[in-house]
């Protein structure tokens, strides 16, 4: 039996999503999505508790299905996309929360050049083969940050009381990630 054998995983971007909701006007939920992101993903063999996880969004591929909103969310008082080019998170370990495949991640994620720990839920949902004959591994990660760990500061002060944004952002990120050969 071989041991140790390094296997590359690929993002599936047709069938994989990287969203995130916050609350707005104190009650209601904006949600939205990134749209071109990547990373560099390698297990031991298929054990992605071995797994090697550098991912990559493009902050400027922000959608919120407004246009305006977007462009805010792109200048310095958010994203700052001029200045910075990428979100980064790299996955560094993780802890096995029960026997159906849901355990945590812990790592680094950086936002505007700022860099925290962050630990998020993973359910991994199997590996599967494709019509195609593709190997492709099913993940759905969640978690919650507060967007001004890493200086997304700005918000307005409402007239009834309480602030336009809130602060904590729940991210929830759908993945088919393909085997390479």
């Amino acid at each position: 039996m071989e041991t140790g054998n390094k296997t590359k995983w690929v993002i599936d971007p047709t069938h994989s999503e990287i969203g995130f909701k916050i609350k707005h006007l104190m009650v209601a939920t904006v949600r939205g999505v990134f749209k071109e992101y990547d990373a560099s993903i390698y297990t031991t063999n298929e054990d992605f508790l071995t797994a090697e996880v550098d991912f990559w969004i493009n902050p400027a591929s922000i959608d919120t299905g407004n246009a305006q909103r977007d462009d805010h969310l792109r200048n310095s008082d958010f994203f700052d996309v001029d200045h910075f080019k990428e979100i980064n998170f790299t996955g560094n370990t993780y802890e096995v929360v029960d026997k159906s495949g849901s355990y945590k991640i812990y790592g680094g994620l950086t936002i505007k050049g700022v860099s925290k720990q962050v630990k998020l839920t993973v359910v991994f949902g199997g590996v599967i083969k494709d019509p195609w004959g593709n190997e492709k591994a099913i993940f759905s990660v969640t978690g919650t940050i507060n967007r001004k760990d890493w200086g997304l500061n700005w918000n307005m002060p409402l007239e009834t009381g309480g602030l336009l944004v809130s602060d904590e952002i729940s991210i929830n990120v759908e993945l088919q990630l393909v085997k390479q050969s």
